[in-house]
């Protein structure tokens, strides 16, 4: 391509609407253009990065086995209402209506219309494994979308679905599409990290992330100093520490009259003690229910969760404990109003000695917040604190025999750096990272909602296990600029496999002899298959340079004068700093050397 024939309109100022450096970069090398909130156009030399990525990720997923088709954006509404996801993912969903008053939502992704699809094929064991995939526009409607096309409302996605009747076969599947994804993020020349995830609105019981380390990353990452751990946030666990809920009183039990005070750290100043001799008491709800919801009418089962007054709830690990210990199938934090009515929560103000008294409330307490020391905690009162709570007087002694039954120790709160590793003798420590990929083992969730289910060798009917593997496309071409490596002050700095053109041609003036060997390395270049841009403007030297700096084609070769008086051009990696000159023989051998990591 001749960058005459093409649109590349960069530009040298940084777009005041860019804070990180992917969508700055992406901007003013003109890769991409914003036409709403949220929203971008793919100009040429975007489109080709994109293009590269999807190939990549193409040959991947058939080499793993996995088949390729395409999906609608529109689906039934009714099925996401089936599977409970219409709620799940609330605002973030866009619905729209046709002319029929029909409701249709634009898929943020696919579960259930490719639960769909197979449902209407497959209905003998013979017919799986099977994994299908596709790559297509997305949909999210962001509250507040920004960071360029990290956080976008229209985005590019790979989302692939296995098929399997047995635990075995699931893990067979699970295991090809996470060596997969290892070989796709290597190819694109990215640094990842691999932490265990939450599934979030998605569902499933098994999963992972795929991160690239970055500082501007908006997850964060908490791995072992040992090497032997990483998770997200949401999933770190913490490792065992000790806890003691028989100490003695630090005082008597003092009333506060707090009025006004909103958060911890006010009632804290109030109170004049610190949040990290503070517990923080957040009251769950446990209700039963069906398909269709749960069941508000019936008696429900409360939880006190209880952490240091410094700390966060951990709410996926909190449903986990209550699920596994009461079976609770619709697990939330409380509603105000019900909390009140029915057990007299004072919502903001509970202590965990609240539980006192109480027939179907359990008190869940995190190890560091189960110590014998001094402590603040609400008053069960509006408006009021109580300074020197005492586990063993306010709560273990008040419930009896029932004490040991209705206080649980466990792991209840997000890790932070300097936590123990569940896994080894290191400390957790923070960093930030950028999601590229996710996978779920997704189980019977969507299978047992929308009646998919297959006839085994006895022709009984068996359910289907899926799991769900998803790459964001246009995340991976932001987050190899984000990386440290994938960009320096003059501009991007791309890998390789996925750059827009792999060398840039650079005469300093195209005309006589430079116009010639620069025509003629781009003509032998792109027989042998490189992707080559030929800068044949009528630019200053300068302006040349920096553009190509800006875009950040790997490979630059300038035709200059002074070179050319000895037949010779020069050769400069984009990263690197300085430039060498090699003799117009050599060069196509010094490409392809280059180019192939020789």
């Amino acid at each position: 391509m001749r960058w005459s024939q093409t649109l590349i309109p960069t530009m040298r100022q940084v777009p005041g609407e860019a804070v990180v450096p992917s969508h700055q970069l992406m901007l003013r090398a003109g890769l991409i253009q914003q036409v709403a909130s949220g929203a971008y156009s793919y100009l040429p030399l975007g489109i080709r990065v994109l293009r590269k990525v999807m190939q990549i990720v193409r040959e991947e997923m058939d080499g793993a086995g996995a088949v390729e088709v395409f999906l609608p954006t529109l689906q039934p509404v009714e099925w996401w209402e089936q599977t409970g996801r219409r709620e799940a993912y609330g605002e973030n969903l866009f619905v729209v209506k046709d002319r029929h008053g029909r409701e249709l939502a634009m898929g943020p992704t696919h579960e259930e219309v490719m639960t769909q699809l197979v449902k209407a094929y497959v209905s003998s064991y013979r017919q799986v494994p099977l994994t299908l995939y596709q790559i297509q526009t997305k949909f999210r409607d962001e509250f507040r979308p920004r960071f360029g096309v990290l956080r976008s409302r229209e985005f590019q996605m790979k989302d692939a679905y296995s098929f399997d009747i047995d635990i075995e076969g699931l893990d067979k599947s699970y295991d090809a599409m996470y060596n997969a994804y290892c070989r796709i993020f290597e190819r694109c020349g990215l640094h990842y990290v691999i932490v265990e995830a939450e599934s979030g609105p998605i569902g499933g019981n098994a999963s992972h992330e795929f991160m690239i380390p970055s500082p501007h990353g908006e997850d964060t990452i908490l791995s072992s100093d040992g090497g032997d751990y990483a998770a997200n946030v949401e999933k770190c666990e913490i490792g065992e520490r000790a806890y003691d809920l028989a100490g003695e009183p630090t005082g008597e039990l003092e009333r506060v009259h707090t009025p006004g005070q909103a958060t911890i750290e006010d009632v804290g100043k109030f109170m004049k003690v610190k949040p990290k001799n503070m517990l923080k008491t957040i009251v769950f709800e446990s209700m039963s229910g069906d398909e269709n919801g749960p069941q508000p009418d019936q008696p429900s089962h409360w939880a006190l969760v209880v952490v240091r007054g410094d700390h966060e709830v951990n709410e996926a690990k909190v449903r986990g404990l209550i699920e596994s210990r009461w079976g609770g199938k619709y697990v939330a934090l409380a509603d105000e109003r019900r909390a009140r009515e029915r057990e007299g929560f004072e919502i903001g103000y509970v202590g965990p000695h609240a539980v006192v008294g109480k027939q179907s409330t359990a008190v869940i307490v995190d190890p560091d917040a189960a110590q014998a020391q001094f402590w603040a905690s609400g008053a069960n009162e509006a408006d009021h604190h109580v300074k020197h709570f005492n586990w063993k007087r306010d709560v273990m002694d008040g419930l009896g025999d029932r004490a040991e039954e209705l206080v649980i120790v466990a792991d209840v709160r997000n890790a932070v750096a300097g936590d123990p590793s569940p896994r080894d003798e290191g400390v957790m420590v923070e960093s930030k990272g950028i999601e590229v990929g996710h996978v779920f083992k997704l189980g019977t969730k969507y299978s047992d909602a929308l009646g998919l289910k297959v006839a085994d060798e006895e022709q009984k009917e068996c359910p289907v296990l899926m799991g769900c593997y998803g790459i964001g496309v246009n995340r991976i071409i932001a987050a190899a600029l984000e990386a440290e490596e994938g960009h320096d002050d003059r501009g991007i700095i791309w890998p390789t496999a996925i750059a827009p053109y792999e060398v840039v041609i650079t005469p300093i003036r195209y005309e006589d002899r430079m116009k010639e060997v620069a025509d003629d390395l781009y003509a032998k270049l792109s027989e042998q298959g490189v992707d080559v841009l030929q800068d044949d403007r009528a630019e200053r030297p300068g302006v040349k340079f920096n553009d190509a700096d800006l875009i950040g084609i790997p490979l630059r070769i300038t035709v200059g004068d002074k070179g050319l008086a000895n037949d010779e051009v020069e050769f400069k990696p984009r990263a690197a700093a300085d430039a060498e000159m090699v003799a117009l023989g050599d060069v196509l051998d010094r490409v392809d050397a280059y180019l192939n990591g020789g």
